[in-house]
């Protein structure tokens, strides 16, 4: 019996949206975009969004070509960026993956752009911990039929899906799978599911939930 964990990444393994401010800043400045500074506060409340919705939110009143060139710079710069200077981890990540390893397969799956989930890999050197990856930026997917996808290329025959708002449970629905929800990410969820207060925790409900 093959069993897994997959992992939202903003609000659930680490808060970027300081650093991905100040890289979108830069290049919606260099780009002439006539608008206010992007704050952090707007960031967190786009953050697991598909990108091409976030960039509508973000970029309102330009045209689609516009935007996606936008879209693209700035998540190039992005990545860039993060990979240099990473983004704030949450408490115990490292440590609570190596224990989640000796018993689940341990995976990602964002609606991020191509290269962050591997710019968060490459600056933090988790490459070990996490088996595949899959983002909206590499596919167009949406993130519940990522999810099921990662479940059906590895072979899993249970998983559980842990993100941290309400698009993350609806996808995790989506693709049949439980979910665990991390209160202290970004979001609320309007549904009885199990929660974590702290990454630690997050051995303990997985047990729970996949019955090991």
């Amino acid at each position: 019996m093959k069993s897994g964990i997959i992992f939202d990444m903003d609000g659930t393994l680490w808060d970027s949206s300081e650093q991905v401010v100040t890289a979108w800043n830069e290049s919606v400045k260099r780009h002439g975009y006539g608008r206010e500074p992007i704050t952090s506060a707007e960031m967190q409340a786009v953050m697991g969004k598909p990108m091409d919705e976030l960039s509508r939110i973000l970029f309102p009143g330009v045209s689609d070509e516009q935007r996606a060139v936008m879209l693209d710079t700035c998540g190039r710069e992005e990545n860039d960026y993060l990979r240099i200077h990473g983004g704030n981890l949450y408490p115990d990540i490292r440590k609570t993956l190596e224990t989640l390893k000796h018993k689940y397969h341990l995976y990602i799956v964002s609606n991020c752009q191509s290269g962050y989930i591997e710019a968060f890999l490459d600056y933090y050197q988790f490459h070990d911990l996490f088996e595949d990856i899959e983002c909206y930026g590499n596919n167009g997917f949406a993130k519940g039929d990522n999810i099921a996808l990662v479940c059906k290329r590895n072979g899993l025959d249970r998983a559980v899906y842990v993100g941290d708002i309400q698009g993350d449970y609806d996808a995790s629905r989506q693709a049949g799978v439980p979910f665990i929800h991390a209160a202290y990410g970004f979001g609320v969820i309007d549904g009885k599911v199990p929660s974590i207060g702290s990454f630690s925790e997050l051995t303990e409900v997985a047990g729970q939930i996949l019955g090991e």
